[in-house]
């Protein structure tokens, strides 16, 4: 394989324009989970397919199309099970501190409701 080649370095979500990526974990003591939330450029419109016999998701079901809000402000991949989907509230939080989130009342009052649109899937490691 040519070290200088094509294949020399692989691609990173980060090497994405606009793209922010944040990361915690805990290891040690009988655990070994994580989150990850994937911050994308304002705008952003988001898709999912979600598969499988027992999906751990939240939000989802606002990136149908058909949905109010086109857009997200974060995506979250969550380790936990069920229980890691509580960790979007945190990349919530986090995005609501920032100013992003669909404004829930007129675009041009600085005094309402932002809501940050942040869907969540877990990968089962119990």
């Amino acid at each position: 394989m040519d070290a200088s080649g094509p294949w020399a370095r692989w691609g990173s979500i980060t090497d994405v324009p606009g793209l922010r990526v944040g990361h915690a974990q805990r290891v040690g003591d009988g655990w070994l989970s994580g989150v990850t939330a994937v911050i994308p450029p304002p705008g952003t419109v988001g898709a999912v397919d979600v598969r499988g016999g027992g999906p751990g998701t939240h939000e989802t079901d606002a990136l149908d199309p058909t949905t109010l809000v086109p857009t997200v402000d974060a995506v979250t991949l969550t380790g936990g099970s069920a229980f890691g989907l509580a960790s979007a509230g945190g990349v919530q939080r986090w995005c609501l501190e920032q100013g992003l989130g669909f404004a829930a009342g007129p675009v041009h009052d600085p005094t309402s409701i932002r809501v940050p649109i942040v869907p969540a899937a877990a990968v089962f490691d119990l």
